[in-house]
């Protein structure tokens, strides 16, 4: 029995740790608004849009009802609207060209 309670106090801190890195992460993009989601795309195939789906989903997946905007805001700080108001920059045709060439890895 005692293995299982050090197995379930393993499990409860790697879940600790992970959703700390995530806020961190959270937090170092909302910070880092001068790096523009295309740019997130093209560099590492994912973006804040991204990070705000998968935590919706796995809301869902915890049968906790979540909307797209408010993933969004979760992520984003603010509601994405204003986010993009605020911080969006028209991407360059460098920077479309590179995303549509990678988008059959999306």
């Amino acid at each position: 029995m005692d293995d299982q309670k050090d197995d379930k106090t393993d499990d409860k801190t790697r879940i600790e740790l992970e959703a700390a890195t995530f806020r961190a992460l959270v937090a170092h993009l909302r910070e880092r608004t001068d790096v523009q989601n295309i740019d997130l795309m093209n560099l590492a195939g994912f973006c804040r849009n991204c990070l705000s789906k998968w935590y919706r989903a796995a809301a869902e997946e915890q049968g906790v009802a979540l909307s797209d905007p408010e993933a969004r805001e979760i992520v984003y700080g603010m509601p994405y609207d204003e986010w993009r108001k605020e911080h969006q920059k028209e991407a360059s045709a460098e920077q479309k060209a590179a995303f549509a060439a990678a988008q059959p890895k999306h």
